[in-house]
């Protein structure tokens, strides 16, 4: 083949992706899918102004980040209760005792980073803690109730 006709192929090629990739991101936008793995301050955050939105998730990155010896706890812990899952004989209490500590980890990792937002809240304007306040109603009046 010619240069021509190579250089051709890898245009159609790289055309076709840039395509699928934009329709994607289109239906994205459109379909407006709630963020997966994103806490609720995190994403009531987001509609800070700009100059406050980055120090503001700097912030809740930051409170993760010195947690992160918890974080491992309640990794470890997890793993701990799906490796007593397989076990031909389950010791349910030993994988409740296991997911007990992940959970305990796991509250302990969500209050502190509630306590740097509400810290970082503190020191915004009232207009942007309204609307804080704001996009974290919304965001719990979405939230389907629990099932009974």
């Amino acid at each position: 083949m010619s240069r021509i006709r190579i250089a051709l192929a890898v245009s159609v090629v790289l055309n076709l992706f840039l395509s699928g990739a934009l329709v994607a991101g289109l239906v994205s936008l459109r379909t407006g899918g709630p963020m997966i793995n994103a806490g609720s301050l995190r994403v009531a955050g987001a509609e800070l102004p700009s100059a406050e939105r980055r120090p503001f998730r700097m912030a809740l990155r930051d409170a993760r980040r010195s947690m992160r010896p918890t974080i491992v706890v309640s990794r470890a812990a997890k793993a701990e209760a799906a490796g007593l899952l397989r076990q031909p004989d389950v010791d349910q209490a030993a994988v409740n005792a296991a997911l007990d500590r992940a959970r305990v980890a796991d509250i302990a990792v969500r209050a502190a980073v509630e306590r740097r937002a509400v810290a970082y809240a503190a020191t915004l304007p009232l207009a942007d803690r309204a609307t804080l306040a704001a996009a974290m109603t919304r965001r719990a009046e979405r939230a389907p109730p629990a099932a009974e």
